[in-house]
């Protein structure tokens, strides 16, 4: 829930007056659950600590790459398969912020194997 600015005052978390303020969307990737929480939520803390309207992390459906092969190399005997799963998890961050405090947000240790996408939409 948002608080009440009187007219004239600047809201808390946007010091520069001069920056203009974008609606960011931030996507991450990765085949690891507990590294994409992780940089989900420290991307959240950065965001709510700088005051900032976020939205999400969203959780999208997880895309599964299957390839199901055979087992013996020459494909002579029993017909016996082998069956290999990628499971590839994705988040989605929403943020209304000027450029330059996203720089400073996004700048946290990101885990290993997560793929941080950062879109701006005007």
């Amino acid at each position: 829930m948002t608080s009440y600015v009187p007219p004239g005052k600047k809201e808390a978390g946007l010091e520069d007056a001069g920056a203009q303020v974008h609606r960011i969307r931030i996507t991450l990737t990765s085949r690891n659950v507990k590294n994409l929480e992780k940089v989900c939520a420290d991307l959240k803390k950065g965001a709510t600590d700088k005051k900032l309207n976020v939205s999400g992390p969203v959780r999208l459906p997880t895309k599964k790459l299957r390839i199901t092969t055979r087992k013996a190399p020459s494909g002579e005997g029993t017909n016996t398969w082998d069956k290999f799963e990628m499971r590839i998890h994705k988040r989605l961050i929403d943020l209304h912020a000027p450029s330059d405090v996203v720089k400073q947000i996004t700048s946290i240790s990101i885990e290993p194997g997560v793929d941080v996408d950062v879109t701006i939409n005007d």
